[in-house]
């Protein structure tokens, strides 16, 4: 995300000829958005992408838990 935000910035400061990237030249400019494809592509591959989303569902999975428990009054285990 941090690559695609760079990229669009970059964009934008090129194409209204915003400071000293108006003189760079058009590969420069979009490098981050390559770079964005290649993060992508690599999370994907390695299973970042999968092991982030498994760790989201299983940190609201256990806090699902501990707001259940403290409802119903029984006291937190201790990890």
């Amino acid at each position: 995300m941090l690559f695609l935000g760079l990229g669009i910035l970059l964009l934008a400061m090129k194409y209204l000829e915003f400071g000293v990237v108006a003189d760079w030249s058009w590969w420069a400019v979009l490098s981050p958005f390559a770079l964005a494809v290649a993060w992508w592509s690599w999370a994907d591959w390695s299973g970042y992408t999968k092991r982030k989303a498994v760790q989201r569902e299983n940190e609201r999975k256990q806090a699902r838990i501990d707001r259940s428990r403290e409802a119903m009054g029984v006291l937190k285990r201790k990890r």
